[in-house]
C-alpha cells in the first residue's frame, strides 16, 4: 500500500470504485456518506491524481446498454509502447488500456455517445498516434469487476 494516503484517500478508494453516486454532486454525497464534507473528498481526489495513484474518476456502464464502444486494438513498435499508452489515455472515452504480448500489443475499450462520436475518437487516435486502431466484435460479453482492495486482512 502507498505511504502517503490518507486515511480519507484510501477509505473513498476501498468504499467507492463500485457504485459510484449518480448524483448531480457525488463528491457531497460521497462526503455525506463518510462523514466529510465535499471540499475534502474534492482535494483527496485531486491529490491522489496529482500523486498518480488515480487517473480517472468516472462512470463505466455496460457495453450496449447506452452509448456506443469497441474493443480496440494496435500493433505499436515496442520501444514506443509507453508513448502511444500514454497518449491513447489521454482521450477521456478511454477507460484503461494495457499491454498483451502479441502483434496486437496495445488493447483498449473506446466507449462514446454514439456510434458518429466513436469512429471520431477512433480517428483522432489514429491521427494522434500515427498507428491504425483495430476493431474488435463483441461476440460474447463479460463483465469483469475492476475494483481492487488496498487493505488485506
Amino acid at each position: 500500500m502507498a505511504p502517503d494516503l490518507s486515511a480519507l484517500q484510501i477509505r473513498l478508494i476501498e468504499e467507492f470504485q463500485r457504485d459510484f453516486p449518480t448524483t448531480p454532486r457525488p463528491f457531497a454525497t460521497i462526503a455525506e456518506k463518510i462523514g466529510s464534507d465535499e471540499e475534502s473528498v474534492i482535494t483527496a481526489i485531486s491529490d491522489m491524481k496529482t500523486k498518480g495513484y488515480v487517473d480517472r474518476v468516472g462512470a463505466t456502464y455496460a457495453t450496449g446498454r447506452a452509448g456506443a464502444s469497441t474493443l480496440a486494438a494496435m500493433e505499436i513498435p515496442q520501444d514506443q509502447l509507453e508513448k502511444i499508452a500514454n497518449l491513447v489515455s489521454h482521450f477521456t472515452e478511454i477507460n484503461h488500456n494495457y499491454e498483451r504480448e502479441d502483434k496486437l500489443n496495445l488493447w483498449f475499450v473506446v466507449t462514446a455517445a454514439d456510434q458518429a462520436s466513436l469512429n471520431t475518437t477512433i480517428h483522432s487516435i489514429e491521427a494522434k498516434t500515427g498507428f491504425a486502431v483495430h476493431r474488435m466484435p463483441m461476440i460474447e460479453h463479460y463483465r469483469l469487476d475492476l475494483g481492487f482492495a488496498l487493505q488485506w486482512n
